[in-house]
């Protein structure tokens, strides 16, 4: 956490060190934008709401804060979760990126160079506000929650994930600690040469973007050309890019002050985070291309099994602010919010096939005519109904200061 840097300090280097990594951000990463990427997105914004998108467009206009090369975004376009999407980013780098990445698969996104804490759209403009590790780059958390409200339409939803939590990220020490103590024995074991003086800072950067802009492991496809992500300049920047961590108290605080409602705050990856860091520390005192492809596999594919392993077993046990991550979920007043009205659609489905048939009712009192009975009030036409879903994202971290 940076400290004696001033907003504007924190903004510039945010703006300097992300554009600098964003040619290779992708590939550090392990981004992509296939079928199982958009089940991860799917699934952690399922995770973040407490309830699963309805079938077709979920959100017709969608604002994603801090949208990095675009994961979160072009993955949720691609399952057709959300229909018109804006990204903003406070690196252009990054939004360059993301423009190349949209155009490669045929789809259409407005980018916009926005500081989250000043955002230039209208009042009551999106139907979902959403980022993926971001908010811990911002100076000013309090004011972009704000905007954000600001900007949502009545009933809206904002989603966040991916934000470290300040205990969590105390515990990560711990793994890191050992690894760097048992580095030189595994360099050895995997017959990898040490990574040259002054390299190895640019891999401990990033918290772990975890599934949300990546996969949480670097490197986890094996491109070893990423470990020049970042230049000089980047480097020296790296320890002044997160400046915030988060009590879960503190983060749901902050979304009520701003003026949220429905305010949820749970904490994800525990066994995960402490496997991913642990490899990740070794790798990063390596040079690159001498870490071998079964090694990157086994730590990728064990971060997954053990993030769903965390998922199954211990989210819903251990407090959240144990866990590496934050997710944040909430909506603004106003309308009926989608978590609502979908949770609402369920049952009201359900209600629906529990009812006796037609022939079996009894007949209107009165002699009634059918036309004249009131609708259920709990049915909507299904164009209408409005689901309940939904982050850029991923365990690295997303810059908009």
């Amino acid at each position: 956490m940076s400290e004696m840097l001033t907003a504007d300090e924190i903004r510039d280097f945010n703006i300097r060190y992300h554009d600098a990594a964003a040619a290779h951000y992708d590939s550090k990463w392990a981004i992509d934008f296939g079928g199982a990427s958009q089940e991860r997105v799917q699934a952690k914004l399922t995770k973040a709401l407490g309830a699963s998108p309805a079938a077709g467009v979920a959100y017709a206009n969608a604002l994603e804060i801090g949208s990095g090369t675009g994961y979160f975004t072009l993955n949720l376009l691609g399952a057709g979760i959300i229909g018109k999407a804006t990204c903003t980013d406070i690196s252009p780098g990054m939004l360059k990126a993301l423009r190349a990445n949209a155009k490669a698969r045929g789809l259409t996104v407005e980018t916009v160079v926005a500081d989250a804490e000043k955002l230039p759209f209208a009042d009551d403009t999106f139907d979902l506000v959403f980022g993926h590790a971001v908010l811990h780059h911002l100076p000013d958390v309090g004011a972009a929650l704000a905007e954000m409200h600001r900007v949502l339409q009545p009933g809206g939803t904002l989603v966040f994930a991916g934000e470290p939590s300040r205990l969590g990220d105390s515990l990560a020490r711990v793994p890191k600690t050992l690894a760097h103590s048992a580095a030189p024995l595994w360099r050895a074991l995997m017959r990898a040469r040490p990574l040259t003086l002054g390299d190895e800072h640019q891999h401990d950067h990033d918290h772990g973007h975890g599934h949300g802009h990546g996969h949480g492991q670097a490197h986890a496809n094996g491109s070893a050309g990423a470990a020049a992500d970042a230049s000089a300049d980047g480097v020296a920047l790296e320890g002044s890019v997160d400046v915030q961590a988060f009590a879960p108290a503190q983060l749901a605080q902050m979304a009520t002050s701003a003026g949220f409602q429905d305010v949820r705050v749970r904490g994800e990856e525990l066994l995960a985070n402490w496997f991913g860091w642990t490899n990740r520390t070794l790798e990063a005192t390596a040079e690159p291309e001498d870490v071998p492809w079964l090694w990157r596999q086994y730590a990728y594919r064990g971060y997954l099994l053990l993030q769903a392993l965390d998922g199954a077993l211990l989210e819903g046990r251990l407090p959240a602010g144990v866990f590496y991550n934050l997710m944040l979920s909430a909506h603004k007043p106003g309308a009926a919010s989608k978590a609502g009205a979908s949770r609402k659609s369920s049952a009201s489905r359900k209600s629906s096939a529990s009812r006796k048939p037609t022939a079996a009712r009894k007949p209107a009192a009165s002699g009634r005519a059918a036309a004249a009975r009131k609708p259920s009030a709990t049915r909507k036409p299904a164009a209408a109904r409005k689901p309940s879903a939904t982050r850029k994202p991923a365990g690295a971290r997303k810059p908009s200061a």
